[in-house]
């Protein structure tokens, strides 16, 4: 198996971009178990359920959201699925969650077991540095 390599460079920003000075992306890792109402659902009613009543209720509160699924539940049992989500801001991050928790997705079809927010590379934006990351040789 291949070494990991870290590549570190702490050269400074002498000049800096419009994207730059803007506001990093904030990501959440939602992680969920699905609850019995949702896996008492077909295949097809889950696909029903989420995108007649959960998706439009995001549509309608906010803007600037994205998001990827990740099943677990094949590793993990206290947590099935990871929905990790990407926000233009802390502004649409919040009319995301507010979304969710009128709809079914929230503590019924799902439990929320926790809520990571971050965003990327954040040290480096803090301190100047262009991020540190690792790569795969």
């Amino acid at each position: 198996m291949p070494a990991e390599n870290i590549t570190e460079n702490t050269t400074e920003n002498t000049t800096e971009s419009p994207a730059e000075n803007a506001a990093p992306p904030v990501t959440a890792f939602m992680l969920i178990k699905t609850m019995p109402e949702w896996l008492a659902m077909t295949p097809q009613e889950r696909v029903d359920a989420f995108t007649s009543q959960v998706i439009p209720a995001i549509k309608a509160k906010t803007t600037g959201v994205r998001s990827r699924f990740y099943d677990t539940e094949f590793y993990s049992t206290r947590v099935t699925d990871v929905w990790v989500w990407e926000a233009d801001d802390h502004e649409a991050y919040q009319l995301l969650i507010d979304a969710l928790r009128e709809t079914p997705f929230w503590d019924r079809y799902f439990e929320i077991v926790d809520l990571l927010v971050g965003t990327e590379n954040g040290y480096a934006r803090t301190y100047g540095l262009a991020p540190v990351a690792s790569v795969s040789t």
